[in-house]
């Protein structure tokens, strides 16, 4: 049996970054055809709260924009700004917290693809995360939000896994779905890294408490900031030639918000 370690997988960015920081052209590709489509401005500047080691953010500055971030995890943030920095970039990523921030300059666009907005563990953080977002946008410009959604009828997807490999270093995760309670609105999920090295293999475990939407809740949520108008949905196939309607069974969402102006 391997070596284990009780943490937070965050606390971890090089081995986070390795399983899925090579992940990252769909999109991408995909978040500059949502600013062509659904912006009403020129997107110069971006932002991703929660933004972690930065895999997005890096390949944004290298295609000429202006980036920023932030996220509560202190290693993470360090991290990322190395990369930038070894990439020549300003290290404009803080640490701080999503639901309560305030950017000295708004920006163009932002971002948060992978269901981070779930870590917010209560209604009011929830709202107070989106009154943040929209203060931090100018009008015109857009907040693409992914997430999953609880679906009201059919399957629930409770497991994940990935595999991958640099160098002599292999990360191994699986990520599964514990409990859902859907009275505290709360899904426990379960995850393991493994990381296989030629003389060494141990393995992180961790355990995440996300926050459960159905598509009631998210719209219900999403009234109550006026500030931001729905433009369009899209799923984790970040096809732009295909938007989603969301139905009873419908579980990841790419929600693409816009600044009214």
């Amino acid at each position: 049996m391997p070596d284990t370690i009780q943490a937070s997988i965050y606390d971890f960015p090089q081995y986070y970054e390795l399983l899925f920081g090579s992940d990252w052209r769909a999109e991408f590709h995909f978040l500059r055809g949502c600013f062509d489509r659904h912006a009403t401005r020129k997107i110069r500047k971006v932002f991703e709260p929660a933004c972690g080691t930065g895999r997005l953010l890096l390949q944004f500055a290298k295609a000429e924009y202006k980036v920023s971030g932030n996220d509560l995890n202190e290693k993470a943030v360090v991290y990322c700004n190395k990369r930038l920095k070894k990439h020549g970039f300003a290290q404009s990523v803080t640490v701080g917290d999503m639901a309560d921030f305030r950017l000295k300059q708004p920006v163009d666009a932002a971002f948060n693809t992978i269901n981070t907005f779930r870590h917010l563990p209560t209604e009011a953080t929830a709202e107070a995360h989106l009154k943040c977002m929209a203060a931090a946008l100018a009008p015109g410009g857009i907040y693409a939000l992914g997430l999953h959604l609880l679906p009201t009828r059919g399957p629930h997807d409770d497991e994940e896994s990935w595999i991958a490999r640099r160098g002599h270093v292999q990360v191994c995760s699986r990520m599964w779905s514990k409990k859902v309670d859907r009275k505290k609105r709360m899904e426990y999920l379960g995850m393991t890294l493994d990381i296989w090295m030629p003389t060494k293999h141990f393995r992180i475990e961790d355990e995440m408490h996300y926050r459960t939407y159905t598509a009631a809740q998210m719209s219900d949520l999403l009234s109550r900031v006026p500030e931001f108008e729905h433009v369009a949905t899209y799923d984790f196939a970040y096809d732009l030639k295909k938007p989603v309607k969301i139905g009873p069974m419908t579980q990841d969402v790419v929600l693409i918000l816009r600044r009214r102006e």
